[in-house]
């Protein structure tokens, strides 16, 4: 059993299934003074952030 959590949670990382987790992580140890973000709005942001980066038409 600790082998298969140890495999989804590498997955989870690999994949960016947690990312809103490690942001949250990261937020309460960087600005424990800030609200962090809501789930809906961190992940229009991090889809926002990654379509910029798109410079083609088709």
């Amino acid at each position: 059993m600790k082998a298969l959590r140890a495999f989804w949670a590498w997955l989870r990382a690999v994949s960016g299934d947690d990312a809103y987790e490690r942001y949250l992580a990261h937020h309460a140890a960087a600005h424990p003074d800030r609200t962090p973000l809501g789930r809906r709005e961190f992940f229009s942001q991090r889809q926002a952030a990654a379509w910029a980066k798109v410079k083609r038409c088709c």
